[in-house]
């Protein structure tokens, strides 16, 4: 166990891998995370199943059975995905059983369907009654037609992720489009308690598109904000959760069974060598968050991290005087922000691209 991970669990930071192969679930490496490395969730994307599936042999049996059935490629990548997190599902199930609010694995809904509603909506039901698990989490894109399909998915009982959140504002329609669905739900008479759902907060692309213009613009003042958008953003962030949670809305909702929507750092691997490779954990500690990180931020963390106790309650406008300030020297943060948000749904439909050329290069291998 490291020492350092038990440290941030401690805090009250819930630590999610974000990566999944089906050799992690068969030769136990998943299992060894969640006792050696306090691993407690798992998020995963086209881009990870395209790399599991491209560079391992543990999928070529599936695949030659489904290419044998007739399956086309969309049929292939929603067999082969839904059976990971099926099966990582049950990897974690004794830490849901623990702590219902962790032990959850998610499968994103269809990429191109980013800009679709019902297209979503359809695509979520299918992957959460193929993956038949209560501890799945459905990823959904923030896009504005995004928004109304987090409503009608949590209305439904589906435990939902939200993903490609960069800016305050779509973070605060997301909550509401929570606190609607669970409304909806309270009201068709489901049990509250059963629904789950995290806001995943992108954190390191502020940085880097922010770092960016800082140096375009190059004076002393500029360069020194280099490196500390991200972390204030956030820091908005959690001062918009912390608004929600404190209103009569929500305590309605509590006092009828509903969970919080735990805010969750993601997209916390560093980019920039020239800083901290755990600077978006040790910087973002607050209990009750998800912390979802890839293996090398994880290890690094267990190396060398350091733990400081709660660095984010109350920092909100710490957070904002930053952003302020980056926009003073010449930066457009809210322009950064609108950029940043599109290219990540671009980058998402791109991912599902890769994912389907993958899966489409291996059933050509078994038809041969």
């Amino acid at each position: 166990m490291s020492d350092r991970l038990k440290a941030l669990a401690d805090a009250g930071v819930s630590i999610w891998l974000d990566d999944l192969s089906r050799e992690r679930i068969e030769t136990g490496n998943l299992a060894e995370l969640v006792t050696d490395r306090s691993v407690v969730g798992v998020t995963t994307n086209p881009t990870i199943f395209a790399s599991a599936i491209a560079n391992g042999e543990r999928y070529d049996e599936q695949v030659r059975k489904l290419v044998a059935s007739g399956a086309d490629v969309t049929k292939v990548v929603f067999e082969l995905t839904t059976e990971d997190v099926r099966n990582a599902c049950d990897v974690l199930a004794p830490v849901a059983e623990r702590t219902a609010h962790d032990g959850r694995v998610s499968i994103e809904v269809e990429p191109d369907l980013a800009n679709d509603t019902e297209g979503t909506i359809a695509s979520a039901r299918a992957l959460w009654a193929a993956v038949e698990r209560p501890n799945a989490l459905i990823k959904i894109p923030a896009t504005s037609e995004g928004l109304p399909a987090i409503t009608t998915a949590i209305a439904e009982g589906i435990s939902v992720n939200v993903t490609l959140i960069f800016s305050e504002e779509r973070y605060r329609a997301v909550l509401d489009a929570y606190l609607t669905g669970l409304e909806q739900a309270r009201e068709a008479g489901r049990d509250l308690s059963t629904i789950r759902s995290v806001a995943s907060f992108f954190v390191s692309r502020v940085d880097t598109e922010v770092d960016k213009r800082l140096e375009e613009v190059g004076t002393d003042e500029a360069l020194a904000l280099r490196g500390k958008a991200a972390v204030a953003n956030a820091l908005l962030a959690y001062g918009a959760f912390e608004e929600v949670t404190a209103s009569d809305r929500w305590r309605s909702l509590a006092e009828a069974g509903a969970h919080p929507q735990r805010p969750l750092w993601a997209s916390t691997g560093v980019k920039n060598p020239d800083y901290s490779d755990t600077m978006y954990v040790t910087e973002l500690v607050v209990p009750g968050t998800v912390n979802t990180m890839p293996e090398k931020t994880l290890e690094a963390f267990a190396d060398h991290g350091e733990v400081h106790g709660d660095v984010v309650t109350g920092r909100a406008a710490e957070g904002r005087a930053i952003l302020d300030r980056i926009n003073e020297v010449g930066v457009d943060f809210d322009d950064a922000l609108l950029v940043l948000e599109t290219d990540g749904v671009d980058k998402f439909k791109k991912s599902w691209v890769e994912l389907v050329e993958t899966v489409q290069g291996q059933m050509d291998q078994a038809t041969a």
